[in-house]
């Protein structure tokens, strides 16, 4: 990355010579953030010494500028009269120095004026499309009657005021005065970028700084990888290239107009670039008919950025599917089969058979293409029936099981209403017990009310509550006892219940009657 900016950056300064001409052009086009590498070599290079004698005359200049008759000076003027002393090597500029001064907020009290007031040439840096117009203007709020001139990077004069000095038919002049001179570069090419300057022919000379930057469209983008047609379960690279861009342009993958990620590579060609986008995917039947576009975006081109789409192609083996003309298939009825096949490439035809072999009667079956048509069901044509379809990938096969019912259903009086009076001793119609049917219409008999079912609960229920019954007669017999009536009180301490009825208070004549059981 950092060789590419350095390249970049040689190419924009190729008039500039010096390592001043190359950072001040570094500064007034503002690339310290597009060329961040370039930025953090000029910092290395400003600010650490090529020897350490430079060091030691640095410091050693503070015993020449604090003495003991500036002791009391601040840091920060100390410091900055330090910078002027060691840097004197350094042009200053006093008129720009002065303006400031003067310019400064807070007012002033001396008006200090040096050479002509406001005599500074303005001008703005262009950004132009390759072969579009660039307008270049340089504009001087006070002039005393001072010529201006523009000249190209290659420090050749353009116009001197209102004379035109190098013959290019694509530069003309748009305006000329004392505090204006535009210039207009028409069909502007790769060449014509880099730093004009516009001078103010003053004592001593004024000069400023434009930088002409030309973009380059990038051209359509190409993709490349597309294997047709491709295998479902196969691994495809696709790979959009796009070159010529100036700066570098940007490519997006879209799948059906959804976004989807590509490892992008920039390649450096000179002061063009060559963009590329890498996109690996598996393939399989879903990709089949897809269209995957490799869009290209510029600053060139906001408003209808270059695409270029291809359309996927999947080989994958057959699916098939076998559907009914009619729910309830009734002797005598017309009933058609049709077997649905989906592949790439598509089966050219399908393979009818019954329950293993071939068809028993042709002249009631009928195939025609992929359909298995019956004129006049019976009993007989009750059986499983399999579609076969294939193509070079492979073979699909499905199955479809065929009863047919004698009598055909009647759908109840009132469609509303999902039941229906049956007089007692008749059975309830078919159409009465297939309300909701969503199921295999020849299990028709499995949608009914299950008799066996309902039958075994009861029987269930009939022995827990037997079971039950037994059990509490167990505990109850059990637990057979005897009690002490008011008579026999006293006769706690008895070994057994005769001898404490026997001892017991009262009457003991009888007391046998008065042994009483409870249950």
């Amino acid at each position: 990355m950092a060789s590419a900016e350095l390249s970049l950056f040689n190419a924009m300064s190729t008039g500039q010579a010096s390592f001043d001409e190359r950072l001040s052009l570094f500064k007034e086009s503002k690339l310290v953030h597009s060329l961040v590498n370039v930025g953090n070599l000029f910092k290395l290079f400003l600010t650490v010494p090529m020897n350490s004698a430079s060091c030691e005359r640095n410091f050693s200049c503070l015993r020449r500028l604090k003495t003991y008759m500036r002791n009391t000076m601040c840091q920060e003027r100390l410091s900055d009269i330090a910078v002027l002393n060691i840097e004197r090597t350094i042009h200053v500029d006093l008129d720009k120095t002065v303006n400031r001064f003067d310019a400064a907020p807070g007012g002033r009290r001396l008006a200090l004026h040096y050479g002509s007031q406001g005599q500074f040439p303005i001008t703005h840096n262009v950004t132009v499309a390759e072969g579009g117009t660039a307008d270049m203007t340089c504009r001087v709020d006070h002039n005393d009657n001072t010529s201006l001139q523009w000249s190209n990077p290659a420090q050749q004069t353009l116009f001197f005021g209102d004379k035109k000095a190098l013959r290019d038919n694509r530069i003309e002049l748009v305006r000329a005065s004392w505090q204006e001179l535009a210039i207009r570069i028409s069909e502007v090419a790769l060449t014509d970028e880099g730093q004009y300057t516009c001078s103010l022919f003053t004592m001593p000379v004024k000069t400023a700084k434009a930088f002409l930057t030309v973009l380059r469209v990038p051209e359509k983008p190409e993709i490349a990888g597309f294997t047709k047609p491709a295998k479902e379960g196969d691994q495809i690279t696709l790979t959009c290239v796009t070159s010529g861009s100036k700066p570098a342009a940007d490519i997006r993958w879209f799948r059906n107009e959804k976004e989807i990620q590509g490892a992008k590579e920039v390649n450096a060609s000179g002061k063009t670039f060559t963009v590329s986008s890498t996109l690996r995917l598996q393939v399989d039947r879903d990709d089949d008919g897809v269209a995957y576009t490799c869009r290209v975006e510029h600053v060139a081109l906001s408003s209808s950025p270059q695409q270029t789409t291809e359309v996927l192609e999947v080989h994958y083996p057959p699916f098939v599917d076998i559907t009914s003309s009619l729910t309830f298939p009734e002797e005598g009825e017309y009933l058609k089969l049709e077997c649905v096949s989906k592949g790439n490439p598509l089966p050219d035809s399908v393979l009818w058979t019954k329950d293993g072999g071939e068809l028993p009667d042709i002249d009631r079956m009928i195939v025609e293409g992929r359909e298995l048509t019956f004129t006049s069901l019976n009993k007989t044509d009750n059986g499983t029936y399999r579609c076969e379809a294939s193509n070079h990938l492979g073979t699909s096969r499905a199955e479809y099981m065929l009863f047919v019912y004698e009598d055909p259903p009647k759908m109840p009086p009132h469609p509303a209403s999902p039941f229906q009076l049956v007089p007692l001793g008749t059975s309830p119609p078919k159409a009465a017990v297939t309300t909701g049917f969503l199921g295999d219409p020849n299990a028709l008999q499995q949608k009914g009310p299950d008799h066996a079912l309902i039958g075994g609960v009861v029987a269930v229920v009939v022995f827990i509550t037997l079971c039950l019954i037994i059990v509490l007669g167990r505990y109850l017999a059990r637990h057979k006892g005897t009690y002490l009536t008011h008579e026999a009180k006293g006769a706690e301490d008895a070994p057994d219940a005769d001898t404490a009825i026997i001892n017991a208070e009262g009457n003991q004549a009888h007391a046998a009657e008065k042994k009483e059981y409870f249950i």
